[in-house]
């Protein structure tokens, strides 16, 4: 009788680790999947790896001493599609930073309307092979955000060049890098669940001065 019962068991069993292997190779091609599928599951632990928000020591050449590698300069580039009343800059046009090393820097919106509007914003690193290598833990882009008449917003990014940038043939010698955002104008049926851009950052940018360490996802991850 037992051996009846495992019988009848065994192809439900086998199917289920069919099903689990396909799981698994579907979501190492996904990184939005892959982080769905180790929060639920705890497969494969954390995907995010630490960085300390200040330096314990910098190289000036092509080694990483204590994680931090060369001097690099990062440029910023800031765009606002037609149909969207906002002025957008970044604080500073450019920061000189090291490979390795998380840097806060911030950007400014305004709404120049006499109405709530709200802006979505994407964002493009160049040159092209550095784009691989450049993430950020803090970010307003790919998110609805919105602006009172006249409001003007102070808004954190934190980035990172993450050291493997130096072992890659097409990166090794990159030493500027452009981060560009671009802002578009969304509906006004996006007003309702939008954030609100102002107190969203201020809330961002006070966390932030008493934070130790960003996470970020490893490089292998994100080339997935």
């Amino acid at each position: 009788m037992k051996s009846w019962i495992l019988s009848k068991k065994m192809p439900a069993v086998l199917m289920s680790l069919a099903m689990l292997a396909v799981m698994t190779t579907a979501v190492s091609y996904s990184p939005t999947l892959y982080r769905w599928f180790c929060a639920a599951t705890g497969y494969g632990g954390s995907v995010t790896v630490k960085r300390a928000l200040e330096a314990n020591g910098a190289s000036e050449d092509a080694t990483v001493t204590n994680g931090i590698g060369p001097e690099i300069t990062v440029r910023f580039d800031t765009n606002v599609a037609p149909g969207l009343d906002w002025q957008f800059r970044p604080e500073h046009p450019f920061v000189k930073t090291h490979i390795g090393l998380p840097t806060t820097v911030f950007f400014i919106a305004k709404n120049m309307s006499k109405e709530t509007v709200v802006g979505r914003a994407t964002y493009n690193v160049t040159p092209d092979p550095a784009g691989y290598y450049f993430t950020k833990t803090q970010c307003f882009c790919f998110t609805q955000e919105k602006l009172a008449p006249g409001e003007e917003a102070r808004m954190p990014v934190v980035f990172y060049v993450d050291p493997d940038m130096l072992k890659d043939e097409e990166s090794s010698s990159i030493r500027t890098i452009t981060l560009s955002y671009s802002f578009f104008p969304q509906g006004a049926e996006a007003e309702a669940a939008a954030r609100p851009l102002k107190n969203g950052s201020e809330a961002e940018t006070q966390k932030l001065q008493t934070t130790k360490e960003a996470e970020f996802e490893p490089v292998e991850i994100r080339r997935r």
